[in-house]
């Protein structure tokens, strides 16, 4: 079912992009009322415009708060064209049919970010906009609705190339991407006035990619965000479902680390990870932890990689690298394999919640953001750490925080030696970190041993102290603490908790 623009009403707050769509209306003589300064605007281009209260014989008003909420207005945008009684109505009052609104909304969200105050918030409420889009929108089957300037190209195409003519289809689809604006708009204002009390949870996302597919191949998979606001992609194929979560999961290890950093992850694990003085030997230590597990992995550099750094990677097989930069000779090196994914990080990634799926419902928490350091270590054994142990006791509670629950990590100079990961026992956690860090020849004499949570009994400290281990850290809570205490003083071990749970699930 076409429809053909005669008559346009516009309404914006945003000028750009505006004057090449006016042109191209006026050039197919469509007559188009106005408002305000969107009205003087498209006069200052020598287009006519016929004003919102021609059509409604009331002035705008209350501060402009009213203007086009009349019927003269909404029985324009609303009367079905092939409804009889509508069409009566349409002649008995004189409506004038509009088949075009192209509406833009005020910047709630921009004038709460700015820290303005609530009155100036409150009157970016738009209400006469947002019945303008849902009314044109309603009546898709009719009438054309441009929701944001975004889809000023679709409709110059439609203009220029089609005369005006629109199909149900077209219409139908712009309705949808307007529903779209009007929910993301209502859920803020929600949000706004919820004030974190999450009495209901209202989020809205733009920007869709599908993905090739989800976790595997028989899935469906989708991203809504904006990752450009985040990374440059310099090449690379196409980025991946678990690429994204895997990202994702680098970005938060890396971000826990000042000094030059590497790490490697694998399915959101961290793998391999070590700060030293330049990010070359960095990456060095960080491969040495597990050059198994680095095959096919994920990288991720807290520093530029320089030409030493990329030299150093080689050939080897990696899904992603993750960088605040690259020099221009590490580039030539990098990019001679074409499907690895090169991306540069623009900002840190911050979110004060984090969501699942769970039960047909959602699971939200508090992201967990804390990091424990020196002053946070309660010593509980006689023998006290060291200096060095208190720095890796750093590390690796770091480590452990960002590793799947049960969780144990092994550390010695700020060099992740070996981890345990998702064991359903702390003791089996431990015994896998212990045979992988023999496996890779790391004598673990030296080493501290950082776990999420608490030592349920003091078996774990037994065979840490068997294995070389000389100080452990952990939350401590477990009724049993006082064995695993007096284990380590037995054994001569140093032990601090920290009070601080990091279950990962």
């Amino acid at each position: 079912m076409e429809r053909t623009i005669q008559r346009a009403l516009i309404s914006v707050f945003h000028k750009d992009g505006l004057a090449q769509i006016v042109r191209a209306l006026h050039a197919l003589n469509v007559e188009i009322v106005s408002t305000g300064g969107t009205k003087d605007f498209i006069e200052s281009l020598g287009i006519p415009a016929v004003a919102a209260e021609d059509l409604t014989h009331y002035p705008s008003m209350l501060g402009g708060r009213v203007k086009t909420l009349h019927p003269a207005i909404f029985g324009g945008i609303l009367a079905r064209r092939d409804e009889e009684q509508d069409q009566r109505e349409v002649a008995e009052y004189d409506l004038r049919l509009i088949d075009l609104v192209i509406v833009d909304l005020y910047p709630f969200e921009a004038t709460v970010a700015s820290g303005a105050s609530e009155a100036e918030i409150i009157e970016k409420i738009d209400i006469g906009g947002i019945s303008l889009i849902r009314g044109a929108a309603k009546n898709f089957q009719d009438v054309l609705i441009i929701s944001s300037s975004s889809q000023y190209p679709q409709l110059l195409e439609i203009l220029t190339h089609q005369g005006g003519c629109t199909s149900l289809e077209e219409r139908k689809r712009f309705a949808g991407a307007a529903f779209a604006v009007s929910s993301g708009y209502d859920s803020a204002i929600f949000n706004y006035f919820d004030k974190g009390e999450n009495s209901a949870l209202r989020i809205a996302v733009d920007g869709v990619e599908t993905l090739r597919y989800g976790e595997n191949p028989h899935q469906e998979g989708f991203f809504f965000g904006d990752f450009d606001a985040y990374f440059d992609k310099i090449q690379g194929k196409e980025i991946s479902y678990n690429n994204l979560q895997d990202i994702a999961a680098a970005c938060d290890l890396i971000a826990e680390y000042k000094a030059p950093t590497f790490a490697v992850l694998k399915h959101n694990n961290p793998c391999g990870i070590a700060s030293r003085d330049t990010i070359e030997e960095a990456w060095t230590a960080a491969l040495s932890s597990d050059p198994e597990s680095a095959f096919g992995g994920i990288l991720i550099a807290n520093r530029s990689i320089d030409k030493a750094t990329a030299k150093a990677i080689g050939s080897l097989f990696f899904e992603v690298l993750v960088a605040p930069d690259y020099d221009t000779d590490a580039l030539s090196l990098l990019t001679q394999k074409s499907k690895r994914i090169l991306l540069i990080q623009k900002k840190p990634i911050t979110s004060r919640f984090s969501f699942r799926s769970a039960l047909g419902g959602v699971l939200m928490q508090e992201t967990d953001s804390r990091s424990e350091d020196k002053t946070h270590f309660e010593v509980v054994t006689r023998k006290a750490p060291t200096e060095d142990e208190l720095d890796d006791f750093v590390f690796a509670q770091k480590v452990a925080k960002h590793c799947k629950s049960n969780a144990v990590a092994l550390v010695k100079d700020s060099h992740l030696l070996a981890v345990g990961i998702g064991q359903t026992s702390r003791v089996a956690a431990l015994k896998q970190a212990i045979e992988k860090a023999g496996r890779f020849g790391f004598d673990l004499h030296g080493a501290v041993l950082a776990s999420d949570a608490f030592f349920p009994f003091d078996d774990c400290v037994t065979l840490a102290a068997q294995a070389g281990v000389t100080a452990i850290v952990h939350p401590g809570g477990s009724i049993r603490d006082g064995d695993s205490i007096a284990k380590a003083d037995e054994l001569g071990l140093a032990m601090v908790l920290t009070g601080v749970r990091h279950f990962k699930h």
